[in-house]
């Protein structure tokens, strides 16, 4: 069994987003943390780097739009691949950190700084982003861990990297709690997946249909269910046993998901509730809903920590 120590060292992290959503400050802030950080690698000098030696300490590789030999099918395939890739015949537990960031954002970003977007350089900023969002689109799909910095300051996202990537937190077990509709498909590397379409449905109640499960009416209906009580006790009972020894086998990030029909409902009342239960017992925790973040409907991120489980989501976009 590999030690949290050696964990830690073969950690490989893939930063990737839309330009100005501060790529390169999260560069720059894991190599201040202790990472090996190479920005803008070819996509296809990647396998050799991962057939050479393992690392002495933990790698950050930063890619976007700008590389050389960049396409989405390619950073695809190499997320596809390399999830499990293994260095120097051993284990590197990759992850995929997506910086996201409003357009209008983004845009205002530009604006002051005066940059010309590299996918627009003759043109308005706005048309580069729009370009890069659909580039990209795809990749945030298959993010592994999602930021969005629109309401972030360069100080506020280096805070939020170090809850994550910082060596000394190495000990502390990341926990991610999806909500999402069977419908789209399970979103990728979820740990562990609960159905909870047994339960009574809030859609087929005029005056609930258009909230979401984080609205109390929704959750207390949600809650109404005879068999909900015993399922949420049972699913966090069965979490807070096996968080310990995922983090005692050198587990740096867990995920877990909860499915319904329209990903609106039940399954935001089940990842919330328990999202509190493993903060308020200590756990690093944060949240994602797919299906309310494709619609807008989530609140700009807040940045994970023990105690208060963090919502990521897709402010302003």
């Amino acid at each position: 069994m590999q030690t949290q120590e050696e964990s830690a060292r073969k950690r490989l992290v893939l930063v990737t987003g839309p330009s100005g959503a501060g790529r390169t400050t999260s560069i720059r802030a894991l190599e201040d943390m202790g990472y090996e950080a190479i920005d803008n690698l070819p996509l296809s000098l990647l396998p050799r780097l991962l057939d050479g030696p393992a690392p002495d300490k933990p790698l950050a590789l930063g890619v976007d739009t700008r590389n050389r030999d960049f396409s989405t099918n390619a950073l695809i395939e190499v997320i596809d691949r390399f999830g499990g890739a293994s260095q120097g015949g051993v284990h590197v537990p990759m992850q995929v950190l997506y910086l996201d960031c409003g357009a209008e954002v983004l845009l205002r970003r530009f604006s002051e700084t005066r940059r010309r977007h590299p996918l627009a350089p003759a043109e308005n900023p706005g048309t580069g982003i729009a370009r890069e969002f659909d580039l990209l689109g795809p990749i945030r799909a298959r993010a592994d861990i999602l930021i969005d910095t629109s309401e972030m300051s360069p100080h506020d996202l280096r805070a939020e990297l170090e809850h994550w990537f910082a060596p000394q937190g190495e000990g502390q077990l990341a926990v991610s709690v999806h909500s999402f509709s069977y419908k789209r498909g399970l979103p990728r590397g979820l740990d562990m997946v609960l159905d909870c379409r047994f339960l009574r449905n809030p859609y087929w109640e005029a005056g609930l249909r258009g909230l979401d499960g984080r609205e109390a009416r929704v959750a207390d209906y949600v809650a109404g269910d005879d068999r909900f009580e015993a399922f949420r006790d049972r699913v966090i009972d069965l979490a807070l046993m096996l968080l310990p020894a995922y983090q005692a086998e050198g587990k740096a990030y867990l995920a877990i998901g909860f499915g319904c029909t329209g990903g609106q409902h039940r399954s935001v009342t089940l990842a919330e509730t328990l999202a509190r239960a493993l903060a308020d017992a200590g756990w690093q925790v944060s949240i994602r809903h797919r299906e309310l973040e494709r619609r807008g409907h989530m609140d700009p991120v807040a940045a994970p920590h023990t105690g208060n489980p963090a919502t990521t989501g897709d402010a302003g976009r």
